[in-house]
């Protein structure tokens, strides 16, 4: 029955077949299997004996028959029935080690390929992400790589065990009797083509049913999101949402049951024509024997040695597929391994200098990348990647802020004010001119040693669905748990983890919304603080609290600005107003520069941001003396 499922699941990919892989794709998987080969022979050692084994049996079987019906001395029979359950008992114990040397084999491989994609996908530049589908790219961890380890596993042993067996029951059915097999082979087609007809049918349901779970998988990971799960109540829509999830689980539930029938009846009619294949052999074998061509045990050892015929054929008909799919799941997985990142570290990769670090930016221009260049079409669902060049967005930024001071950014919405920040941390390269820290390009120090000095705290700073502890320290993995509540407590949270009755072992749920926006801004502030970096980047850290959570996020903020050379983006010009240089941006320019009140009195640009903002006379904001923060 196994086999026959497998006839049939091999017969309906042969409808999604790929017509062939890149040239190289084999070389690249041999590469990834060397490691593994002294496990890969011995695999197909036992590969092979399994098969001898297989088509042993049936012959010993009719040396039983044979010493039955000619009246031969019982012992012969008895060791023929031990010889055989021996073998039983010995392609058991096979199977077992084969299945041992199977998963070691496809473990190893799938921790090999799963290690070197997310080692290289963390390595990808922000913009890939920005455009990549998350279902797509975690489908290449998962589903591609299962697919590429069935090649070493289920493909390559079955390719190697149906052309051994095949060979070698083909052979002896010649020897025994050219005329039974003749027949045998003239009945293959009506024991393939049902397969085929069959396939091509459940290939259909399955494609039809796979993007039906591809678009509810869609639909729940959006709607179970917390986010997603308050606009789906803020707007009125759970039960739509139920009717178009219950539309689409009902069509699966069809399918399902269409598929059942099919299968049900491709397995009823090759059971019937196994059947009759079986009762044609007894027949013409049969005939034989009476008319003395055959003995008796031959004629049931070619009966035993039929499905040994059948089943290895028709599997060998799809083994193309099977190879094809296994190779294009390697192709997919080494499309994304190909992709280079755009951010690389030099061999000889400096440190920052010790002591209070300096930012520098000298005449900076920079362009978001083209698509092509950080993405796939398979992983953004596009026919293909948008090839034209980026958009300029900065041009000949340039300012420094000094050790321990402030530098407040401000300016309108989509002016480059965060694209200016991601820089520091490098989170994209410069096209020309450069990033300073200490006087040394950013692009000449190693990773570690930017991520060691410079910390940024965003506006909707990320927390992991994990807990408190957990997410405060993975800014050090190695903090104690004192240093971890120190951290907490300079970001006034103190109070907080005190009133939880898990402590630091309560999880914050996902993106931490179990926690008030006020409370995962200030928990982010306690990372930044345990991690202890000389540069702090804040970008629109408060913009979207309100007054009271904003007080709280503004005093944690003291103890992360204490000290620390700091550049801050702000829309709200109340917290900037102590900041020792605001720049003005405009289109990707510093159109103005200076102090609040030089700002003001100068009744420019900024000057129209503060009027705005507190709708008041730009000539009554002028010179409003020194302002207490």
């Amino acid at each position: 029955m196994d086999g026959t499922w497998g006839l049939l699941m091999g017969a309906a990919r042969t409808a999604d077949a790929p017509k062939g892989v890149r040239k190289g794709t084999v070389r690249r998987v041999l590469s990834f299997a060397k490691p593994h080969r002294k496990l890969l022979i011995a695999f197909l050692i036992l590969t092979v004996a399994s098969a001898v084994l297989a088509v042993t049996t049936p012959l010993l079987a009719g040396r039983v028959v044979d010493a039955i019906v000619g009246g031969r001395d019982a012992s012969l029979v008895i060791w023929l029935a031990v010889l055989i359950a021996a073998l039983a008992v010995l392609d058991a114990g096979l199977g077992l080690v084969e299945r041992w040397q199977s998963s070691r084999i496809g473990e190893s491989l799938i921790f090999d390929l799963r290690r070197a994609v997310f080692g290289h996908v963390q390595r990808m530049p922000v913009a890939f992400f920005t455009r990549t589908r998350t279902g797509a790219l975690v489908s290449r961890l998962n589903n591609d790589v299962m697919g590429a380890q069935r090649a070493f596993t289920s493909t390559l042993s079955g390719l190697v065990a149906n052309v051994i067996q095949l060979a070698l029951s083909l052979g002896v059915m010649l020897t025994l009797s050219w005329q039974v097999t003749a027949l045998a082979l003239v009945l293959l087609p009506v024991f393939v083509l049902p397969a085929r007809r069959v396939g091509r049918r459940l290939a259909d349901l399955q494609r039809e049913a796979s993007g039906l779970n591809a678009s509810m998988t869609t639909q729940m990971t959006e709607r179970f999101s917390a986010p997603g799960a308050t606009l789906v109540k803020l707007f009125g829509r759970p039960k739509a949402e139920a009717a178009e999830f219950g539309a689409k689980a009902g069509r699966v539930r069809d399918i399902g049951i269409r598929t059942a029938m099919a299968t049900r009846w491709f397995m009823t009619s090759l059971t019937l024509v196994s059947a009759l294949a079986q009762a044609l052999v007894y027949g013409l074998g049969g005939w034989l024997a009476i008319r003395g061509d055959l003995a008796p045990g031959t004629v049931v050892a070619l009966a035993l040695l039929l499905t040994r015929l059948y089943l290895p054929l028709t599997a060998l008909a799809n083994v193309r597929v099977d190879v094809m799919t296994a190779l294009v799941s390697f192709e997919r997985v080494f499309e994304v391994l190909d992709l280079p990142p755009m951010i690389t570290e030099k061999p000889d990769a400096r440190t920052v200098p010790t002591g209070g670090v300096s930012v520098l930016f000298d005449d900076v221009r920079f362009a978001y990348p083209a698509a092509d260049k950080v993405s796939l079409a398979s992983l953004e669902d596009v026919a293909a990647l948008d090839t034209r060049g980026g958009k300029e967005v900065l041009h000949g930024v340039s300012f420094r802020a000094e050790p321990g001071q402030m530098v407040a950014l401000v300016g309108s919405s989509g002016a480059g004010k965060s694209t200016i920040a991601s820089l520091v941390p490098r989170l994209y390269d410069v096209d020309s001119g450069a990033v300073r820290l200490s006087d040394v390009d950013v692009r000449d120090l190693s990773f570690d040693a930017v991520r060691d000095t410079v910390g940024v705290v965003t506006q909707d700073g990320h927390l992991f669905h994990d807990t408190i502890r957990a997410n405060v320290a993975y800014a050090r993995p190695d903090a104690t748990d004192d240093e971890v509540m120190s951290a907490l407590e300079r970001a006034r949270l103190a109070d907080l983890i005190a009133a939880l009755p898990d402590g630091l072992d309560t999880v914050v749920g996902e993106r931490g919304y179990r926690l008030s926006g006020g409370e995962r801004q200030r928990l982010t502030i306690a990372r930044l603080l345990l991690a202890d970096q000389r540069v702090v980047i804040l970008d629109e850290a408060t913009a979207h609290l309100d007054s009271e959570s904003e007080a709280a996020v503004q005093e944690a903020l003291v103890h992360a600005l204490d000290g620390r050379t700091a550049i801050v983006i702000a829309h709200r010009l109340s917290t900037i107003r102590a900041a020792d240089q605001i720049l003005v941006v405009e289109g990707g320019r510093i159109v103005e520069r200076g102090t609040h009140t030089e700002l003001l009195n100068r009744d420019g640009r900024y000057a129209e941001l503060h009027n705005t903002q507190f709708a008041r006379p730009a000539s009554e904001l002028r010179d409003p003396g020194p302002v207490q923060v």
